[in-house]
């Protein structure tokens, strides 16, 4: 048997496909493109997701007995807000999850309604990437827009509904939206009144592993696959990559160094950071999860590498960067290049470099990257650690964690253990082992974790290493108060 996995990523939608087994035969990669219309703006044609993802999926198949698949799922950017008409046509392009254009919004919602009142309808507060604020956007912004909703969808669920026809979604991205009383497991029907929309704008629910329904005929003929396909709801991307590397049941941590940056811990029972510098959402495993989101990670390096270096090579970049320059670092840098969520909550901070000197070297400047990358997620992490949470482990993931020094640094700079796993592929293995969940491969989402996800490299901190960069620390989160004004003063959406 087969299962297909499917990331649904900003930059590019990356598929897989998965045997019975756990092991991966084949990944496919297909990028679009991504617009950003005004500065702090981004958006996508959820169009080109489904095309891309159809042509993905013909080229990961090729060749494989396709009688043999038996279930497809998702893992996708969450939080983007696809509206579509009473034909089922997109309305606009898609606002994604790093669009900053709802601070006018974020401001009505939490100091207007209040944060208070917020959490206690949905666990959260908003954000400006949550799809809630996105929408009261498009009310007062596009009403010709808004006059035509007829289905509120998020990036994932519009790929499961081109593919099944049902207009579905899932508890963990459901609770990216602002909508979702995450407690109970149902829409919010004070946020619905609030937005100015009814329920049945909104998608069916369903648990990250349970069966939506099967391939249309259209579809299954476009791909050449049977009818009797099982669509799996999947999940949201950080609870996707949560699944795929084990960071199912209680306690367990991961860290993703992706476009965004996430710490996600898994818990069995449902909790709130009465801060809510951390989110309280649904995992995919049937539980609830903590997480913090920075939106700029690896693509903090990406960035400096390809725009600002102008190279591709970023190993070489890295490779004078030796044990003794961990921690000794003057230069620092603030990662907010599409402003902040977690747990600032700032969509107008902005990247800076601090601390250069005459004598500062480009090779100081990539390390500062990668550190400010790393003090960030620590920034979350000792939200957590305030909730009384204990973390000597986590898992590390995502495109960043394939630097060996990065992951030194992230072990150094947190103070804990880094396991690196045999198989690395984000939410899209995340998303095939839902598939296999739900069409009965595995007995349930932790059985499947337990039985695939193998650990074969553990980074431990240098308790040198780890004394300088706290010093460190203790500086680099002095700087956004610093800047905070500078920031709310500037014109920059």
């Amino acid at each position: 048997m087969y299962y297909i996995g499917v990331d649904l990523g900003t930059s590019a939608v990356k598929l897989i496909l998965m045997d019975s087994s756990g092991a991966v035969v084949n990944t496919v990669s297909k990028e679009y493109p991504l617009s950003f219309p005004q500065p702090g703006w981004s958006e996508q044609n959820p169009q080109d997701w489904y095309e891309k993802s159809v042509e993905g999926i013909n080229e990961l198949t090729e060749g494989f007995d396709k009688s043999q698949i038996k279930g497809i799922s998702f893992g996708g950017q969450m939080h983007g807000l696809v509206i579509l008409d009473k034909d089922d046509q997109i309305i606009r392009p898609a606002i994604l999850w790093n669009d900053g254009r709802t601070t006018k919004e974020c401001e009505y919602l939490n100091n207007v309604i209040g944060k208070a009142t917020l959490t206690k309808y949905t666990a959260n507060i908003a954000f400006a990437g949550f799809t809630a604020p996105k929408i009261l956007w498009v009310k007062e912004n596009e009403p010709e827009n808004f006059a035509k909703i007829s289905k509120i969808m998020l990036p994932k669920d519009f790929l499961a509904y081109k593919l099944s026809g049902v207009h579905c979604t899932d508890v963990s991205d459901a609770s990216g939206m602002l909508l979702f009383d995450v407690k109970n497991r149902q829409w919010s029907k004070e946020m619905m009144e609030i937005c100015g929309i009814q329920e049945d704008m909104l998608a069916q629910v369903y648990e990250s592993y349970e069966c939506v329904g099967t391939l249309l005929k259209e579809q299954a003929e476009k791909l050449g696959l049977s009818e009797d396909v099982k669509v799996i709801a999947g999940a949201g991307d950080n609870a996707a990559a949560a699944v795929g590397t084990g960071t199912v049941g209680n306690g367990m941590c991961n860290i993703s160094l992706g476009t965004s940056g996430t710490i996600f811990i898994s818990s069995d029972t449902f909790g709130v950071d009465e801060n809510n510098a951390l989110h309280s959402f649904d995992h995919a495993d049937g539980s609830y999860h903590l997480m913090g989101c920075m939106l700029s990670a690896a693509s903090c390096n990406k960035w400096w590498m390809d725009e600002i270096i102008g190279t591709k090579d970023y190993s070489a970049e890295q490779e004078g960067i030796t044990d003794d320059k961990l921690g000794n670092n003057n230069v620092f840098y603030l990662p907010y290049l599409m402003g902040e969520r977690s747990p600032h909550n700032d969509p107008l901070a902005r990247a800076a470099f601090w601390g250069m000197s005459m004598d500062t070297t480009r090779q100081d400047m990539t390390q500062a990257v990668l550190e400010g990358v790393a003090f960030a997620i620590r920034d979350s992490y000792e939200v957590a650690k305030s909730l009384g949470i204990h973390i000597d482990k986590t898992k590390l993931c995502g495109g960043g964690a394939k630097s060996p020094l990065w992951r030194k640094i992230i072990a150094n700079v947190l103070g804990i253990n880094v396991e690196i796993l045999e198989t690395e592929e984000g939410p899209a293995l995340g998303a095939a082992m839902l598939a296999g969940v739900g069409a009965k491969e595995f007995d349930s989402v932790v059985a499947a974790a337990e039985k695939m996800v193998k650990v074969k490299e553990v980074i431990k901190p240098d308790a040198q290493i780890t004394a300088r960069y706290e010093e460190k620390y203790q500086k680099f989160k002095k700087l956004y108060p610093a800047l905070k004004k500078m920031y709310s003063e500037s014109n920059t959406p």
